[in-house]
């Protein structure tokens, strides 16, 4: 079953950069990007290059997550991946970006909204750069009141909210979650297990564990490259089984995080993994990690 197993990708980017504006691919290279040197990355990636790289796997629907697309035309992107779906196998949903903390918060919440194939919102609150920062910034962040009040017009709208935060404020967001107690939170990219020493996945795990216990909470089972490092399958089988264990299979879905994962492990390499870390499972429970949860909590019919 697992060869042909359908897969729903819970978490990918495209993106044109000959007619689109990207500043981080755009602009100079971010010296600081979370896998490192990313300038393999910065050319498109359309439909085309996601089947090409999927070929080997039976994908049956995308979910696209917003690829920072020039935050002055926020619904820009989203308008640009209608088109592209309506031409296009995928994607099949998006989440799309607005800010919470700024005047027209909820103009751009609404009209994201009016997209059917928008599912949701990621908004990134501004974050310490590492666990021991003494560096703090009020507005954007997950204190900002006023930013807090944005977050809560997610469940007005009815649309998810798609946190991606490290992992040094993973205890911090439980009050966030719990703000909005009806909104289905999405943990992004397994809450970024970076610091693979023992203090670093102590204090990742603490963090995800009570993550966990939130029960609006889902989590995507992806992007678990680590900056300097080749992708390590036994770290990443032993973190995939944890994370398994905390949620259930029923609130944790597979995604690929393409083209960003491409830095460290092909299409065809990462999904052979996943499925050989979950061989062991029921038929049941591997539906649900690579398709069944991305479709309901989505709210995706194929």
């Amino acid at each position: 079953m697992t060869n042909d197993i359908k897969i729903i990708d819970a978490h990918h980017h495209f993106w044109d950069l000959n007619t689109n504006y990207y500043p981080f691919l755009s602009d100079e290279i971010d010296s600081n990007f979370f896998l490192g040197n990313y300038k393999s990355i910065r050319k498109n990636y359309l439909p085309f290059d996601y089947i090409k790289d999927s070929k080997n796997h039976n994908v049956i629907g995308t979910i696209h997550c917003e690829a920072e697309w020039d935050r002055n035309d926020q619904v820009g992107e989203t308008k640009w991946l209608e088109k592209l779906s309506k031409n296009n196998k995928f994607p099949n949903a998006i989440v799309g970006h607005a800010w919470f903390h700024k005047k027209n918060s909820e103009a751009i919440i609404a009209e994201q909204a009016s997209f059917d194939l928008v599912k949701g919102i990621r908004s990134k609150p501004i974050t310490k750069t590492s666990i021991n920062s003494k560096e703090y910034i009020y507005e954007g962040s997950m204190q900002d009141f006023t930013w807090r009040n944005g977050l809560k017009l997610l469940q007005k709208y009815n649309l998810n909210y798609d946190l991606r935060i490290p992992s040094w404020h993973l205890e911090e967001a439980i009050e966030i979650v719990r703000l909005i107690p009806n909104t289905k939170v999405i943990i992004n990219h397994a809450g970024f297990p970076w610091n693979r020493t023992d203090e670093g996945m102590n204090y990742w795990r603490k963090g995800v564990k009570l993550m966990s216990l939130e029960p609006n909470t889902f989590i995507k089972l992806s992007e678990f490259g680590v900056k300097g490092k080749a992708w390590n399958y036994s770290q990443n089988e032993k973190i995939i089984h944890e994370l398994i264990d905390l949620f259930g299979p029923q609130r944790c879905m597979f995604a690929s995080n393409f083209p960003v994962s491409k830095i460290k492990i092909s299409f065809d390499d990462l999904y052979k993994s996943y499925k050989q870390i979950v061989k062991n499972f029921s038929d049941d429970e591997k539906k649900w990690l690579f398709s069944k949860t991305a479709m309901k909590v989505y709210d995706i019919k194929i």
